[in-house]
């Protein structure tokens, strides 16, 4: 709903009846919200929210299992749509919404001022910003009408904590149509680009194993010949580099805190990691574009072949470049995908989640929390 818009009214049995998967419907006291479009981004699952459909979670908001941060709250009011009317039957909902426009009507002023303004809120239903987000337009931070690239560097020490208040609505980093969609990737092309060369990299350095001729020598006499079943031991080895490497970017890099007065920092911040967590659920810009890819990709197997002997770091590279897909694809997964409750998935989705909303200096891992630990990084238990 636009800030500028008059609240609606509906009674309790309306607002009961939408709930389902294609209307869905929850109460937080007398505020009403259509939850519809955040059934299937839920961590705890759609099927939470369905059992609760029409009837007021201030409850389950506070928990147990689970007290809903600041951030979730304040990400819960993008869907709000008016208000409770306890007052009201359903027999006599029509007759008391009918005099509720009559009386706002009559004091706008003239029949030709209110179809003007009739017309205006119809575009505004329709426009993609307003759809998904009760952000001010003339209040907040930045002008989200605009190309936000070129403006989060001037909120200076105000970026931390506006970067880490997640909305559900559309960005736009720039405003030349080719840059923009340099910035979108659709996830199906990770496994076309990167599989191909995994399956390729794999085919290549076990044939090499398999004829006897890979040796490592350890003195000018004395040398071993590289089993070809070893190919699957180095092959996870690198999938195991690779999570330590997906660890330390995660934090070190996209989780870098740009200093305040570095217009370019920030700008450098935002654009590599600081847009998903303004707007986490961009399907659009949940996986690696695969030229930004190539150069850790590219890094990862230079730093290899020159440690290793050629087919040695060729087998690690694989596994690593096999780690860094599932990678993409769980990151995907996690905001997207439903898993089911109780799983493994499940609880990577329910800890990627809070780290998103309330824990952006914690919870680093996504395929894995194994690094969290070591690096004392592992979000900490709800107690209640």
């Amino acid at each position: 709903m636009s800030p500028s818009t008059s609240p609606r009214f509906f009674t309790e049995g309306e607002v009961s009846r939408h709930c389902t998967k294609d209307s869905c419907w929850v109460l937080l006291g007398t505020r009403v919200y259509d939850v519809t479009a955040f059934l299937r981004m839920h961590p705890g699952g759609e099927a939470l929210i369905l059992s609760r459909s029409g009837r007021d979670i201030s409850q389950a908001m506070e928990g147990p299992p689970h007290r809903h941060s600041e951030n979730a709250r304040r990400w819960m009011e993008q869907y709000y749509i008016g208000e409770l009317d306890r007052d009201s039957s359903s027999t006599e909902e029509t007759q008391t919404l009918r005099k509720r426009r009559k009386g706002s009507e009559e004091a706008q002023g003239d029949t030709a001022e209110r179809a003007k303004e009739t017309k205006l809120e119809e575009e505004e239903e329709y426009d993609p910003y307003n759809l998904c987000a009760s952000v001010d337009l003339d209040k907040d931070l930045v002008d989200w009408r605009k190309p936000l690239a070129w403006q989060v560097g001037y909120l200076g020490e105000k970026y931390d904590a506006w970067v880490h208040q997640p909305v559900d609505r559309p960005i736009r980093l720039f405003g030349n149509p080719f840059m923009e969609a340099s910035t979108k990737t659709s996830w199906y092309w990770v496994p076309v680009v990167w599989l191909p060369l995994v399956c390729y990299f794999s085919w290549y350095s076990y044939t090499t194993l398999a004829k006897g001729t890979t040796r490592i020598g350890f003195t000018s006499d004395f040398s071993i010949t590289v089993h070809k079943y070893t190919f699957l031991l180095l092959f996870a080895l690198g999938w195991f580099l690779w999570s330590f490497i997906e660890y330390c970017i995660h934090r070190f890099v996209f989780h870098m805190k740009p200093p305040a007065h570095n217009y370019y920092l920030i700008t450098l911040h935002f654009l590599l990691h600081g847009q998903h967590h303004k707007s986490p659920f961009d399907g659009s810009r949940l996986v690696f574009p695969p030229g930004l890819a190539s150069i850790v990709v590219g890094s990862f197997y230079t730093i290899l072949h020159y440690v290793l002997p050629d087919i040695l770091g060729t087998s690690v590279f694989v596994g690593g470049l096999c780690g860094y897909v599932v990678y993409d694809m769980i990151h995907y997964y996690l905001h997207y995908g439903a898993p089911k409750r109780g799983s493994y998935m499940y609880s990577l989705k329910a800890y990627h989640v809070k780290h998103h909303f309330e824990h952006q200096r914690a919870g680093f891992g996504i395929t894995t929390t194994f690094w969290d630990h070591p690096f004392q990084t592992v979000i900490p238990d709800e107690k209640f």
